[in-house]
């Protein structure tokens, strides 16, 4: 189908008629019917029936009214970005980002960043560490930022920081346990686990492997998110990201850095052959920024 023929066939299809259509088209009803019929002719059946003076999309229309409705979707971001990038200091920034980031971080960075690009939007969608990957590959997104991402022929990424997971847990949970608290703290212990993490659930799971620590996992959620506002609670313990921890702490809880460390990167991803623009650069400082000075606050 040719693009016209597709945009004949949305808007007969949105509208639910020809006359519709060839008002909201601006042109001839005609026009709208000749169209309709070449397109009809090109892909060997029937895109519509006429019953009781109604046209009737077919089980084909409504297969590829899916597919044509993602292509009207891409149009208005394309225009969009047009828009924005004709104005002076505009841009439009897709943004992928994982949920415990998304939690305080992004809307510190993202409120810092617009005071000084107010013409900038934003468009953030909130995924698990594989659905990222896929969001950029399938160009839902420009820019993702994510833990410890796998290497892939696709993407190119850069380290923009650590960070660590830590123990969630009661004020008083272990006592007095300085400045980090021993791994072997969680031995025979109910956690609070989490699933859906990518590569920095691993972290855990290796370090209390190699240091014969065993755990039960008594709840597994999906989030960093719920696994702390569960723990806090229930009074349990879990063990999260620390940027999921400082959002969540209060003056009964708290979280714990961990002996070993247990660590993990922060940094962006793009297509490899898609490079941050100019205001995708400036964000990404002001990401870090905000960022770093996150991570200069205590425990």
């Amino acid at each position: 189908m040719r693009f016209r023929q597709i945009e004949v066939f949305h808007a007969v299809y949105t509208h639910g008629s020809i006359s519709a259509a060839a008002r909201v088209l601006g042109v001839s009803q005609p026009s709208v019917s000749k169209t309709l019929r070449h397109a009809e002719d090109n892909l060997g059946f029937q895109l519509f029936q006429l019953a009781r003076g109604r046209l009737i999309p077919t089980d084909e229309a409504h297969a590829l009214i899916r597919e044509a409705g993602d292509i009207f979707d891409r149009l208005a971001s394309l225009q969009q970005t047009a828009r924005n990038l004709s104005q002076a200091g505009g841009g439009h920034i897709r943004l992928g980002i994982v949920p415990s980031l998304a939690l305080d971080v992004i809307p510190h960075a993202m409120a810092q960043f617009r005071r000084d690009w107010p013409r900038v939007t934003f468009e953030v969608h909130t995924h698990h560490h594989d659905d990222l990957v896929r969001s950029l590959i399938e160009r839902e997104t420009d820019l993702a930022i994510v833990y410890t991402p796998p290497p892939h022929p696709r993407l190119t990424s850069a380290v923009l920081a650590q960070g660590e997971l830590v123990a969630f847990a009661p004020a008083q949970a272990f006592g007095d346990v300085g400045d980090r608290l021993p791994l072997d703290q969680l031995a025979d212990r109910d956690l609070i686990g989490v699933a859906a993490t990518g590569p920095i659930g691993d972290v855990l799971t290796r370090a209390a492997l190699e240091r014969g620590i065993a755990y039960r996992e008594a709840v597994s959620v999906q989030t960093f998110f719920i696994a702390a506002r569960l723990a806090q609670l229930e009074g349990g313990v879990t063990v999260v990201d620390e940027f999921t921890a400082r959002a969540s702490q209060s003056p009964d809880f708290n979280w714990f850095r961990t002996d070993p460390p247990l660590e993990f990167t922060i940094s962006w991803v793009t297509l490899e052959d898609r490079q941050p623009s100019k205001v995708v650069r400036q964000f990404l400082r002001t990401f870090s920024d905000v960022l770093e000075a996150v991570r200069d606050t205590g425990s």
